[in-house]
């Protein structure tokens, strides 16, 4: 849309300004601080170090402290501090919203750390933030366990815990942050703490759904599950003709769901550029457990493709990566859903087909060990929804931003009379404001989180997220 594209070309403009302000001299600081490499505009990797997953983020840093661990950490803030400087947080994942950037600050980026050890006595693992869910998941099955996870193997598990966490394993074991058990944090103030449940309790309840908000997470330690090697996981892909024959089935199949299986419903394009209906299938029990819980879905219609198959978990984990690649241009709107009513399925049908070229919806499913969990034992709010829709544009030619763009405010528009005033904090989008950050919690636990602010970030040094002000 215009408006977009002239926002990135103003922002753009802006940092070019604000870096003047960071010369060689104050720079060369930055740089004797640190162990990790400083970047800035004009060095041969800037542009590079700047780019994000979504190409529609065109932000321009002062400075990028890649960071290799805590010392670097501590310093880059405090410098960042000293110099008056806007920070932004940056992890080794997507950040489709494109917080992770800012125009004429400085970027505190964790991608470089990387450093994992599983114990498999205690079924735990320690983790950096600079890790993707690919790696991490690589090492965790290494020894024939795993906790819930992105579904694109390039997901940071930084940015994904933060805001709790959905993914295949959740029906089963509860989000991510369900199984967070500790996080080493950098508050605002520069210091190092850890919070869990017996340490700093209350900030360890704001790191598990709040994001960003509370300080610079250096470690994550998490409870495995043992899964695998094998799982019974992938889509089932209709003609688009079929498509309300396959919701129907679908949401008679989810009503009943056990927990080892998480079921999506999807509307996607095919490579010949017409439209599908798939479901995606994923059993997280016993192969002879899993053929018989799919074997209905697997019979009620002949398919055009059917790669619902025996395979590791790594690569089930990696089966979106090529619907979702780097480097396009992405616009996201999300909604939570009680009920799958015959009013969600005809809107998504007649909007979606008169969709532009690159467009995905898809329908996931809660419930099981993710609505078990009290509602007030994390930040995450919302755990009584019972599904989400997500509404995906992708476009490459900035001439077709204005129609993607519009497109998919329409549908999520058209969505809203059967909606809840509710979303998953890592589905709000760029142009999402305080308004639609307070529906992702809920006003009980938006105000604790305000609350929660106010003590360990008050002057909001921490803001460049989906942002909870402590005023």
């Amino acid at each position: 849309m215009g408006t977009a594209t002239s926002d990135r070309s103003a922002n753009a403009a802006a940092g070019q300004v604000l870096t003047a302000v960071l010369d060689e001299g104050v720079l060369a600081e930055l740089r004797a601080e640190l162990r990790g490499v400083v970047i800035a505009p004009g060095d041969p990797d800037y542009d590079a170090a700047r780019t994000l997953h979504n190409a529609m983020i065109d932000k321009r840093p002062a400075a990028i402290a890649r960071c290799t661990g805590v010392a670097d950490v501590k310093a880059a803030l405090g410098f960042g501090l000293a110099q008056g400087l806007e920070l932004a947080i940056r992890g080794g994942g997507h950040n489709v919203a494109g917080k992770a950037l800012c125009d004429g600050g400085l970027v505190i980026d964790l991608s470089a750390l990387k450093g994992i050890r599983v114990d498999p006595n205690t079924r735990t693992v320690r983790a950096q933030p600079g890790l993707t869910w690919g790696e991490f998941d690589r090492e965790t099955q290494a020894f024939g366990l795993a906790t819930t996870g992105g579904a694109v193997s390039s997901t940071g598990i930084a940015g994904l815990t933060l805001g709790g966490g959905i993914g295949w394993l959740q029906r089963k074991h509860g989000l991510t942050c369900d199984n967070l058990i500790s996080a080493d944090v950098v508050t605002a103030d520069g210091r190092f703490v850890t919070a869990s449940e017996s340490e700093n309790p209350d900030l360890f309840w704001g790191l598990r759904g709040g994001g960003g908000n509370f300080g610079i997470v250096t470690s994550f330690e998490y409870r495995l599950h043992p899964l695998g090697p094998q799982v019974l996981g992938g889509p089932i892909v209709y003609p688009f003709e079929a498509a309300r024959e396959v919701f129907d089935t679908y949401r008679e199949f989810a009503a009943s769901a056990p927990d080892d299986v998480f079921p999506e419903f999807g509307l996607m394009p095919l490579p010949d550029g017409s439209s599908a209906a798939y479901m995606f299938l994923f059993h997280a029990g016993p192969l002879d457990a899993a053929e018989r819980a799919f074997e209905p879905l697997r019979r009620f219609r002949e398919p055009l493709q059917d790669l619902l198959a025996p395979r590791p978990y790594v690569e089930v984990q990696q089966m979106f990566d090529e619907a979702l690649p780097a480097g396009v241009n992405y616009f996201w709107k999300s909604s939570d859903i009680h009920e799958l009513s015959d009013g969600v399925i005809e809107t998504l049908l007649e909007r979606y087909a008169e969709r532009p070229e690159g467009t995905v919806v898809i329908v996931d499913q809660y419930g099981g060990a993710v609505g078990r969990v009290p509602d007030d034992a994390t930040a995450f709010g919302h755990r009584r929804s019972a599904f989400a829709v997500i509404v995906i544009a992708m476009w490459d030619d900035p001439a077709q931003e204005e129609a993607h763009v519009t497109w998919a405010r329409g549908l999520w528009d058209a969505l809203q009379p059967h909606a809840e005033n509710a979303v998953y904090v890592n589905y709000l989008g760029p142009d999402d404001g305080e308004d639609r950050i307070r529906e992702a919690y809920g006003d009980e636990h938006y105000g604790r989180l305000k609350a929660l602010k106010r003590v360990y970030d008050p002057a909001n040094v921490f803001r460049n997220n989906q942002n909870i002000s402590p005023d």
